[in-house]
Order: C-alpha cells, then structure tokens, then sequence
C-alpha cells in the first residue's frame, strides 16, 4: 500500500517550555508529517509565541487551532483539529513528549486500513526532565537513570511487527501516542465533546472504532515517545467516563453523540 499522507495533531495546555521541546522533536524527524495541528486547550499567550516561532522554522504548515478555557476539554480540541487536518492518517501525541527521531517514519510503517495504532513511551523523572526543559535540549540516553519504562525505547522492527497482532477486543489506548485514518475518525464523528476533564476519552474513541470493525495494533519497540514529568491530573471524572465506555461497549454504539458533527 503506498505511504499515506499525515497530519501529526499535538495537544497542548499552558507548558509551553515542554511544547518547545516536543515541536523541536518534530523538526528533527527523519520523516516529516505533511501538516503539524496544536490542539490547544485555552492557552495562554505564551503558547502563541512558541507556535510563532516555530512556524518560522518549519518546512510543513503548523497550524494552531485554539479554543477559551473552559476547563479540561481535550476530546472538544482534539475534534476541532481532527476537522483542520488535511491528510489522510491521523498521528496524535501530547505536548508533553519527546519524539524519537523515527516516529513518524515508524508509524508509517505500521499504517494498515481497517486498523488504528496504539504506540507506547518511556517516562523520563524529575531531573532529567528539568534539565531538558532548561537547557531546551531534545538529547539524552536512554541509559540514564532517570527513565522508567526505558526497554520500550529500544528500536527493533521485527520485534514490534512480531508483537502487532490486531486485536478485536482490546481498548486500552494511550493517547498522547496513537495513530487513525482520518476517515475512520470521522465515521464514528471523533471524540465525545461530553467527555470533560481527564480520563479515558481515547479509550472511548477507540471502543467506537472496534464497533465499526476497526481494530487495534499495539506497536512496541517502534515509533516510541519519549514523557517529560509532571504531576498526576485530578481525576475526579474518572468513574464517569469508565461508565459511559461500559455503556459504549454494551450498546455497540458507533457514532458519538454530541462529536465532530456537533461543533
């Protein structure tokens, strides 16, 4: 299958030091995306500026698709730039991540119609993490001590198409690292907007991708991100979102209610 066509849609809320790093990441991707979106969730003027000047530098259209704060709304922001995104496979990460080098290029690799991705990351600690956003460097090793999850970091294909099998009933996702064709996002009119504050709206998503016949590729030890800390979000919404999955799952529902149709 030739290579799709790709939007990489990164979300971000008032960490702009941590976008710099993100966005930097991008730049020094082996393969570029077509198009870069920022979901931003109502920040600041400072995020702006960061967006600014790194439109400057880059060779592909950054675009910064903004809405009020109006509290946590990452599935509201991740529709909006969902409807702005031009190119066929959809890349969606966080702005709070270093990307490897290969991400993009990975990712291609595993693109396959009828399917979506879920990829994975390490978690880098507080020092590591601090020194990076100071000195607003992308470079470290994965040997450093203060990385969890660093065997996830090391790159090896045929052990990441060894482990990719599709999976028909498996809807932990992670969101800050998954990948979908645009079409399929827009089938099941994207992410539930009634999903408000942190919890599970990627998980929601892909339920509704399963019901449609779109199935999970878990991709391991390819296309891998890399967490800059921070501290745990409220998770006061929690049980609620996990409710309305189980409701998801039980009705075969397929289509959000209130979604990319509604905006």
């Amino acid at each position: 299958m030739p290579q799709p066509t790709i939007s990489l849609i990164i979300s971000t809320y008032n960490w702009e030091s941590a976008l710099y790093l993100c966005l930097s990441s991008v730049l020094y991707q082996k393969v570029l995306p077509n198009e870069v979106i920022i979901a931003d969730d109502g920040s600041c003027e400072r995020t702006r500026d960061v967006v600014a000047f790194f439109q400057k530098k880059f060779p592909v259209p950054l675009h910064h698709v903004w809405q009020e704060d109006n509290g946590f709304q990452l599935a509201k922001i991740r529709n909006k730039a969902i409807k702005k995104a031009q190119f066929e496979y959809v890349i969606q990460v966080d702005g709070d991540l270093i990307l490897d080098k290969n991400f993009i290029k990975d990712h291609l690799k595993f693109a396959k119609k009828e399917h979506f991705v879920r990829g994975s990351r390490t978690r880098m600690g507080i020092s590591l993490s601090q020194k990076l956003l100071e000195t607003k460097s992308i470079h470290f090793s994965l040997f450093n001590s203060d990385i969890k999850n660093r065997f996830n970091g090391f790159r090896n294909y045929y052990i990441a198409k060894l482990l990719a099998t599709p999976q028909q009933n498996s809807r932990k996702m992670l969101g800050c690292n998954m990948a979908y064709w645009r079409e399929d996002a827009l089938k099941i009119n994207g992410y539930e907007n009634n999903l408000i504050g942190w919890g599970h709206e990627d998980e929601e998503f892909a339920t509704r991708l399963i019901n449609n016949s779109v199935y999970k590729i878990k991709m391991k030890h390819y296309g891998f991100v890399n967490h800059i800390y921070h501290p745990e979000r409220a998770r006061e919404n929690e049980v609620g979102h996990n409710d309305l999955i189980q409701e998801v799952i039980s009705s075969n529902k397929k289509k959000a209610t209130n979604g990319i149709n509604e905006l």
